[in-house]
């Protein structure tokens, strides 16, 4: 485990220059973090613990990503969990982090004023694109068929796609990650739960989408049990590619 001191210390006090990123569960600073006698640079995630998704995805993704070793996937390289300067709860998450930030950087202009990564959209070629499809084609075959445990990543998109130095592409953020109800013994049984759309809408698969506004139009709740399934972090993919144009 890494400590909030250390963290403050890499990021400069989780200075606003060194802001790459941010979203419902967090924001994420570049760093350089002194271990070992090594200068790492990493990328620290820093839950939004003022909501209860920055907790639960912080645990998630802690769950999912221990036993989880891939070249196409994002490596985690520790966790931060204590208290700051100020005694508030504090969690982070430490990833290896990628030089070319994330796949939406490369395909979409920021249209913020103020956005993090402003300026115009950077160019892939044929070749790159499809590495870059078959990459993330096989991070989500080891998730899908090589975990020990079969993962289902849930929020696939092309912000969740880091690029490396070499524009190899690494799946990220798995806040929303769940394990394949194949795994769970008696996943569905007679239990009922209440419906909520996982995912992003655009990438999310139609299936589950249709569901969520029917259960959301007639009122009806704790009878409907929908896991993401591997098939619609496939239709994610597929998604993604289409757009490239």
């Amino acid at each position: 485990m890494v400590s909030f001191q250390e963290l403050l210390k890499a990021t400069d006090g989780f200075a606003s220059a060194n802001l790459i990123g941010e979203g419902c569960f967090g924001r994420v600073y570049r760093g350089i973090l002194d271990q070992n006698q090594q200068r790492n640079v990493i990328a620290v995630k820093v839950m939004n613990l003022l909501e209860q998704v920055g907790s639960k995805s912080f645990l998630k993704e802690c769950k999912t990503l221990r036993n989880v070793r891939r070249r196409n996937l994002v490596k985690r390289i520790s966790a931060c969990s204590g208290i700051d300067f100020q005694g508030n709860p504090f969690k982070a998450l430490i990833y290896e982090f990628m030089p070319n930030r994330s796949l939406e950087g490369w395909l979409h202009a920021p249209k913020e004023a103020n956005a993090i990564e402003p300026g115009e959209p950077k160019i892939l070629n044929f070749p790159q694109r499809l590495n870059i499809a078959i990459d993330v084609a096989s991070a989500l075959d080891y998730l899908h068929h090589h975990c020990e445990v079969p993962v289902v990543h849930c929020d696939l998109k092309p912000s969740n796609i880091l690029l490396d130095h070499d524009t190899v592409a690494h799946v990220g953020d798995s806040g929303l990650a769940r394990f394949s109800p194949k795994s769970i013994n008696n996943s569905c049984g007679n239990s009922t739960s209440s419906l909520g759309l996982k995912g992003t809408v655009g990438y999310a698969a139609p299936s589950i989408l249709i569901v969520w506004h029917w259960n959301r139009g007639n009122n009806k709740r704790g009878h409907v049990q929908l896991w993401n399934t591997p098939a619609g972090n496939v239709h994610s993919c597929g998604s993604i590619t289409s757009s490239w144009g």
